[in-house]
């Protein structure tokens, strides 16, 4: 069943920036890391006044770019690749209680955990 929670896709962009200020390093717990092209990263980087890690990692989804979500431990069976438009999609489709708990700013790590693993693997796979 689909969530019923329908999100404007700047609200998508802030809970997934939220999620990955949160908790982007639980992905290396699991023997996932987060890849992107170098210089996507740089070009994004210059465009911003400033920027946090995360900022930039946004910036390059918004740019066109990807992020790929390595799996190190596993032969690259959960290997995910995202854009913007997954972004755009898929964090609606957070479970209602985590997702609640976002836009009343209740959110946490693990909030930012299932947020993530949402738009990369459109389910909770880790943890």
């Amino acid at each position: 069943m689909k969530n019923p929670i329908k999100l404007t896709n700047k609200a998508s962009e802030e809970y997934f920036h939220n999620s990955l200020c949160n908790s982007l390093g639980y992905m290396a717990c699991y023997g996932l890391q987060l890849d992107y092209d170098d210089s996507a990263y740089a070009s994004a980087k210059a465009k911003l006044t400033s920027p946090c890690y995360e900022d930039v990692l946004m910036q390059v989804l918004k740019d066109g770019g990807i992020l790929t979500m390595t799996d190190l431990e596993g032969d690259g069976e959960y290997t995910q690749t995202i854009t913007i438009d997954d972004v755009h999609n898929k964090v609606q489709d957070t479970l209602p209680s985590h997702l609640a708990n976002m836009i009343n700013g209740n959110d946490d790590a693990d909030t930012g955990d299932v947020i993530i693993q949402t738009v990369f693997f459109g389910e909770i796979i880790f943890g």
